[in-house]
């Protein structure tokens, strides 16, 4: 949600025009900033706490090259939710678990279609019981004598298997 989408819905549920309720907005962003860095710290009731911290100074490795280098000191604002937040949270993970699994017993409920050109029902089917292989098709054992078979299975193309 962006800063433009909340003085929208803010606007439309308190009556205030988007002008105004923008410029109310923005100063409460501006005091919440202002707080942090004179006092590095806010404590909203029911929502969480914002704190400046000081990062130690420590040595990291440049992903792209492998090389060390070191990283400077540095303050960073962190926030820590509070309980009705962290609440409504799990709230929004139970549901998704519990659709997730209603998903699932949906998928298991009803059998899958055949494959396209098999019968839907076997007894049905009007085979004569015989085995026998289809038309055109090679007898498995004609395939361990034929010179142009690659006789080598691989998995992913990289490692030989037999």
């Amino acid at each position: 949600m962006t800063k433009k989408e909340i003085v929208k819905t803010i606007s439309e549920e308190i009556g205030l025009t988007q002008l105004k309720t923008k410029e109310i907005v923005q100063k409460t962003f501006d005091a919440i900033v202002e707080t942090l860095v004179e006092d590095r710290r806010i404590e909203l009731r029911n929502f969480g706490v914002f704190e400046v911290k000081k990062r130690a100074a420590r040595k990291a490795r440049n992903p792209r090259t492998g090389e060390k280098v070191d990283v400077a000191e540095k303050f960073v604002v962190t926030f820590k939710p509070g309980k009705e937040m962290e609440e409504r949270v799990r709230e929004l993970e139970r549901r998704a678990a519990a659709a997730r699994a209603a998903a699932l017993l949906a998928q298991n409920a009803s059998p899958p279609p055949p494959p396209a050109g098999l019968p839907s029902d076997p007894s049905h089917s009007q085979s004569n019981g015989s085995h026998e292989p289809a038309a055109g098709a090679k007898p498995l054992g004609s395939l361990q004598n034929d010179p142009t078979q690659d006789k080598t299975t691989t998995y992913d193309d990289r490692r030989p298997l037999g």
